[in-house]
């Protein structure tokens, strides 16, 4: 089957990249993971749109691209409420749309949140690098979407179309409370230093990025004790290096590091993370493994259902 011309980038936004789910089993080659900040806004624009969930999107941050549409193809956007319009009509998020060709797809002023999803039916032709369309630029996978660029793909039939209840839609605020599972490197923080970081307000510096978020800590630095071995770095691990300012490894993180870790954030949070603003506000908590997962489930649960129901309307 041959490809269509989707896309013509009138305006490419800030920083608009191919994102899948990640690009897993490298990382014992050095090969970071990289893949959506937001898997959660990132696979519920999949579902409306009636894809497998791991179908590569376009992710938008801040600023959003301009784009001409060639021909028929649903679109759904989720994620961050970058103010999305057809031809200058406001559409709805989190609900697909049909686009004909001429439509120009654009974003206005931004509202909340930081990434957007742009899942299209049928599947963008972007090249599979060990078996992921992610791009991560540090890394030489894939490139930046740019102005005059031509985005082609593989449009499927017409579908019904299908969105989410207003009491389903993330709210992104600026201040969040994040949970953490603590460690693995209990041995390295003081009772104090403990206490500390879980009584803390941090704020959000603006040299943060999809490889890790830098954060300030309000109350003074947080202090570590002797040093770890280098290990395998998680999605959502906070590292203390030695300034004592916590740093929140994302999707483009390291594959190792060798800071000790006071925790890691609970996947079911790393969204808020991932949509929180430069000079947003951050707080944590402690919760245990057996919460994180029942948590997991709950997310987990909500999207099969979803999926379930886009299936069922088809």
């Amino acid at each position: 089957m041959k490809s269509q011309l989707i896309f013509n980038v009138n305006k490419a936004g800030v920083y608009t990249t191919f994102q899948d789910m990640g690009r897993y089993g490298y990382q014992r080659f050095g090969v970071p993971v990289s893949g959506a900040m937001d898997t959660f806004a990132f696979q519920v624009a999949n579902i409306l749109v009636g894809n497998q969930r791991n179908e590569g999107c376009l992710e938008v941050t801040l600023i959003g691209p301009e784009l001409e549409v060639k021909c028929p193809v649903t679109v759904a956007i989720t994620g961050a409420n970058l103010q999305p319009q057809v031809n200058g009509e406001i559409i709805p998020m989190w609900q697909s749309i049909h686009l004909q060709p001429g439509d120009i797809l654009h974003f206005g002023r931004h509202q909340s949140g930081v990434r957007a999803y742009i899942a299209i039916g049928g599947a963008f032709d972007c090249p599979l690098m060990l078996g992921s369309k992610s791009t991560d630029i540090k890394s030489g996978f894939g490139k930046l979407i740019e102005k005059e660029d031509t985005i082609y793909g593989y449009p499927a039939q017409k579908k019904k179309r299908f969105g989410l209840s207003g009491q389903s839609i993330p709210i992104y605020d600026k201040s969040i409370d994040v949970a953490v599972i603590e460690g693995p490197h209990q041995e390295n923080f003081t009772q104090k230093a403990r206490e500390s970081f879980f009584n803390s307000f941090f704020t959000v510096d603006t040299n943060s990025n999809r490889m890790g978020y830098r954060l300030k800590a309000e109350n003074g630095s947080i202090e570590t004790i002797g040093d770890v071995w280098s290990d395998a770095i998680p999605f959502g691990s906070i590292q203390i290096p030695p300034n004592g300012q916590p740093i929140i490894l994302m999707a483009d993180r390291q594959t190792t590091g060798g800071y000790p870790r006071i925790g890691t954030v609970v996947s079911s949070d790393l969204a808020k993370i991932a949509q929180l603003p430069p000079q947003g506000k951050i707080c944590f908590h402690p919760i245990s493994i057996e919460e994180a997962q029942d948590r997991a489930v709950e997310m987990e649960l909500f999207l099969w259902c979803l999926e379930k129901f886009r299936q069922d309307l088809n």
